[in-house]
């Protein structure tokens, strides 16, 4: 159950934190006050090393906080993948959205109207 949770707490945040990784700060304030995954100091913490390593810092705090849910519950290799269903439920919402978008474009790729469009 806990790595469902993961996912669906991240899946929220990738659906509605808009504008970046900073946009997911609230957001995972609230994971950590609602879940006790982390503590506040935790987040600062989470943040400062997510800032400093490559990639971008969304991705970066989900999957650092995934691992540590995932190895308090099933050791280190549950660790891994507490990252890799974080790092998806972060993911999954943007990808969705763009498949839509791809549909979409797709059926009126052929209109000259989208044609002038685009290339406007």
């Amino acid at each position: 159950m806990t790595y469902l949770r993961l996912f669906w707490e991240f899946f929220k945040t990738g659906l509605f934190a808009v504008g970046g990784g900073m946009a997911t700060v609230p957001f995972l304030k609230n994971i950590g006050l609602a879940t006790g995954w982390y503590s506040q100091t935790d987040l600062m913490n989470m943040l400062a090393v997510s800032e400093s390593t490559p990639g971008p810092i969304g991705i970066n705090m989900a999957t650092y906080v995934g691992y540590t849910v995932g190895s308090s519950v099933m050791g280190v290799g549950g660790g891994i993948l507490g990252a890799v269903t974080a790092t998806i439920g972060l993911v999954c919402p943007s990808v969705i959205c763009i498949l839509i978008v791809a549909y979409f474009l797709d059926k009126f790729r052929t209109s000259k109207l989208v044609d002038n469009t685009l290339y406007g």
